[in-house]
């Protein structure tokens, strides 16, 4: 009996204690005393706000002055040959440091020159699907969700890749010099996937019959 009075007698104590904090400590003032060390205002400037007022510097009609996209050096992509026949090739993507790499304290890492397989240490988990505007539909039927698109250069009045994107409610991209060089690319339709330490190249001849037949 003792005992359970003694409990209820230091419960009763941290109650009254606790009611007694909140009575004389406003909840401002406590939150005040969780500050730790010394505070200062942030002194640069709101980046959003920056950006803001720099595009409003900008005149109304700045995209007219960039010209059509036909003609944008960014918008340029690399031009392959239409694949004739079916074939499976298979590619290593060796990689040469132009530089040496050093660490912190100069000790040499990698020399000049070094040569290695950028598969040995990375994984490429989705398909690149390149094409030429006239087998976009062919792609668009093949491709998964993840996979990526990309475009290659076709005839002069296909529309590019931007419009094809919104046209079809699908991310497309444009296959760069360095990435046909990079890759060993010399056709269209390739699909290029990853086998290990080594990239396969399946070539698809699209008949284009079938391929705009698709595109309804």
């Amino acid at each position: 009996m003792k005992r359970i009075l003694s409990d209820f007698a230091v419960r009763a104590r941290c109650r009254a204690a606790t009611m007694l904090l909140a009575t004389a400590f406003p909840a401002a003032a406590l939150a005040n005393s969780a500050t730790i060390g010394r505070t200062w205002p942030i002194a640069e400037p709101d980046a959003l706000a920056e950006i803001e007022a720099r595009a409003a510097r900008q005149p109304a009609n700045m995209a007219a002055s960039f010209g059509p996209r036909s003609g944008w050096s960014a918008m340029q992509s690399a031009p392959l040959a239409q694949t004739t026949q079916d074939r499976t090739r298979y590619v290593v993507p060796f990689y040469t440091l132009a530089q040496e790499i050093r660490l912190p304290d100069g000790k040499l890492l990698y020399p000049k020159g070094f040569t290695f397989n950028p598969l040995t240490y990375v994984s490429l988990p989705q398909k690149l699907v390149i094409v030429t505007p006239r087998d976009l539909p062919w792609a668009l039927n093949h491709a998964a969700l993840t996979d990526f698109i990309l475009l290659a250069s076709g005839s002069a009045g296909d529309a590019d890749a931007i419009a094809l994107g919104e046209r079809h409610g699908r991310a497309l991209f444009i296959l760069e010099d360095r990435v046909k060089e990079r890759l060993g690319i010399t056709h269209a339709p390739v699909i290029v996937r990853q086998m290990g330490q080594r990239l396969e190249l399946q070539e698809v001849r699209v008949d284009l019959h079938a391929s705009a037949k698709a595109s309804r």
